[in-house]
């Protein structure tokens, strides 16, 4: 294999791993919260913002974790006929399951980026042009000229009314890295395929 898939596959799953590892203990978040929102109710006032914090920490621990997963090979596999298998046939169906991945990765990147620019007040039918203007409207002239840009920003419909994009951007955030990973996993299956090791 070049030497640049070589250290692309480093980067990434090295990458992949550290962050995997820190978004574990997203576990424990979510079970502070949890026991918060159990207490609150038994001996305060309820808390309105703990079963929406909840939901997002646990769509950041998913999200956040998928790469992780994916890289360890955690994830759910039918290994019906797959396990008896040799390493080459296992190797050529992972290339081709992991291609089929990245296109449906593609697919979810692509509508998180569309729908974290509607969070951010955009309503129109391009949304990379609206990044261009947010991006350019930042370095030339701050924070306050990107603010401009940015329109009415979306809020969740509970009583909490949480705004929208954090949430979105880190789900945005997790497909473009699991996206990464899937093709540091396909990269591995080629290799295996030529008889290599990466």
């Amino acid at each position: 294999m070049p030497g640049f898939a070589r250290t692309y596959v480093r980067w990434v799953d090295g990458f992949n791993m550290g962050l995997g590892r820190i978004i574990m203990y997203g576990l424990f978040v979510m079970m502070a919260i949890l026991l918060w929102s159990s207490m609150s109710k038994t001996f305060f006032r309820p808390s309105l913002w703990t079963l929406e914090l909840a939901q997002f920490a646990m769509v950041t621990y998913f999200v956040l974790g998928g790469p992780y997963s994916l890289k360890a090979g955690a994830h759910v596999r039918m290994d019906l006929f797959y396990a008896e298998w040799s390493l080459r046939k296992k190797a050529w169906m992972d290339s081709i399951t992991v291609f089929l991945l990245i296109f449906y990765l593609g697919v979810l990147l692509y509508g998180s980026l569309t729908s974290t620019a509607f969070s951010l007040g955009y309503f129109g039918d391009h949304p990379f042009e609206f990044y261009r203007d947010l991006v350019v409207a930042f370095v030339t002239g701050g924070p306050d000229a990107a603010s401009e840009v940015i329109g009415h920003l979306e809020r969740s419909r509970t009583a909490f009314r949480a705004y929208m994009w954090p949430i979105k951007l880190i789900m945005t955030f997790g497909f473009f890295l699991m996206l990464l990973q899937a093709i540091s996993e396909l990269i591995k299956d080629i290799a295996r395929l030529r008889g290599e090791t990466i």
